[in-house]
């Protein structure tokens, strides 16, 4: 992922060498010769990271994500909400099939997936279908009214439950033989598959042939053993939603005695000490809470100092809440490492504050920092507890440098407009009232300006749109 100087994440690539895929993008000839987009991306990053997978269906998954999270400038594919398919068994019904899903609902279904091939999977499940002799009718409970309209009687391809054919204990037994495939036990129907091919070889039906072997190599290449990653609901992890999974791995992480339902982040956002500002997110029962969202100007900090300007942000916050007797929340966490919580603990005592959890998340080597403690908590890169902590961290860190950038924005503004003869404290507001921005305000001519803004005569317009 790369990032620009803001921290906003402008690109998300996959490779499966990755010294040789950044050496493209930092090459010095490349920002010469390459194509206006790659130039403009290459002057716009400022820091970029990565990630390890174990293999191209996990990048591709991985990759999909973040783009639809983070949206990049750069990237194109992938921005739309599409997902990679799913296959879903809802085991509640009379004569359960496998069917094509794109998002997971909670239904008490089995889902497997995603799958990043898409065609792959389709052929596979026909396939599947027709060799466990499953229905593929859109009804539940088929009768003879559905078999009227059915097709895979003419080639013989369902068991035809509709007709009583088979019982439903040995259709069951036909879907759990068609399950375990999908859940990586290959080796059966490859074997009959083989000889289905080796046979039809013989035969010199070559074009049949050919069909069980891209069955074959469909298969491996979806449900083999090193490519399956799912999203099973019926798992013993998977009972909770997501944010519900992350606060119960948090509690077990930090030992502590309640969920923590309520937790709230802090974060500093200034350039060598100007425009200093904290922010502060709050997140409930995983999810974000913005109308708790809470952001600071630092007051009495004037140099770069991230730790002081933590304390100031934390301890205005705790007396506020003191103040107002309103409830503290379940889990204190900052954005940094052994500093900044001492900061943190140095501003709860400051204010009184009753004794609370509270956590630090270095970005660096994503540790979890505790007061009192010298060794660091690592946890492993899925751990959930570590993905919501993320998750906060990130939200803290966009909200911080979004009040920093708007407000080194309106000092620009101010200080262009401030340089105008005959443009005072009263004319400058006027402007940026009645445009917006200076943007705007660059686009407009002399004329518009007087149209625009009452009490500005043709002699003033036409000064400012000199000036700027």
């Amino acid at each position: 992922m790369f990032r620009d100087r803001f921290g906003k994440v402008i690109y998300v690539g996959k490779a499966r060498d990755l010294r040789r895929r950044l050496g493209n993008y930092f090459q010095p000839s490349r920002k010469r010769t390459g194509d206006a987009k790659l130039r403009s991306l290459i002057n716009s990053i400022a820091d970029w990271s990565y990630t390890l997978v174990r293999n191209e269906d996990e990048a591709l998954l991985l990759e999909s994500q973040l783009i639809k999270n983070y949206a990049p400038h750069y990237n194109i594919l992938m921005r739309d909400d599409k997902r990679y398919l799913l296959l879903k068994v809802d085991l509640s019904e009379k004569f359960p099939t496998l069917t094509l899903a794109r998002l997971k609902k909670p239904d008490n279904a089995r889902y497997y997936g995603p799958f990043p091939h898409g065609t792959a999977l389709k052929m596979t499940r026909e396939f599947l279908l027709s060799h466990f002799g499953l229905r593929g009718c859109k009804s539940s409970d088929p009768d003879e009214e559905t078999r009227k309209h059915c097709l895979k009687k003419l080639v013989k391809d369902c068991c035809a439950p509709c007709t009583g054919k088979v019982s439903q204990e040995e259709y069951r037994a036909r879907l759990t033989a068609a399950l375990a495939v999908l859940e990586g036990d290959i080796a059966p129907v490859m074997d009959a598959i083989r000889e289905k091919m080796q046979k039809a070889a013989m035969e010199s039906k070559f074009e049949l042939a050919a069909r069980y072997r891209d069955a074959a190599a469909n298969i491996d290449a979806v449900f083999g053993q090193r490519n399956r990653i799912f999203e099973n609901p019926s798992l013993p992890d998977q009972k909770y939603p997501p944010g519900e999974l992350g606060m119960q791995a948090l509690k077990k992480t930090l030992g502590l005695k309640e969920l923590p339902r309520e937790i709230i982040c802090f974060d500093i956002s200034n350039i060598l000490g100007t425009l200093a500002v904290a922010s502060m997110v709050t997140f409930t029962d995983g999810k974000p809470d913005r109308r708790s969202y809470r952001r600071f100007r630092i007051k009495t900090v004037m140099q770069s100092d991230d730790f002081a300007m933590m304390k100031e942000a934390v301890s205005r916050h705790f007396s506020r809440l003191l103040a107002e007797n309103s409830p503290l929340p379940d889990l204190l966490m900052v954005d940094g490492g052994k500093g900044q919580i001492s900061s943190a603990v140095d501003a709860l005592i400051s204010v009184n504050a009753p004794p609370l959890p509270l956590i630090g998340l270095a970005e660096r080597n994503e540790e979890i920092f505790l007061p009192g403690r010298s060794d660091p908590i690592v946890l492993d890169r899925h751990n959930h507890a570590l993905k919501l902590l993320q998750s906060i961290r990130d939200e803290a860190h966009r909200f911080a440098i979004t009040y920093h950038r708007n407000l080194r924005e309106k000092r620009i503004q101010a200080s262009m407009l401030d340089d105008i003869p005959g443009v005072g404290k009263n004319r400058k507001r006027q402007l940026l009232r009645a445009f917006g921005s200076l943007a705007q305000l660059r686009r407009a001519d002399a004329a518009e300006i007087v149209r625009r803004v009452p009490g500005i005569g043709k002699s003033v317009a036409e000064k400012i749109v000199k000036h700027i």
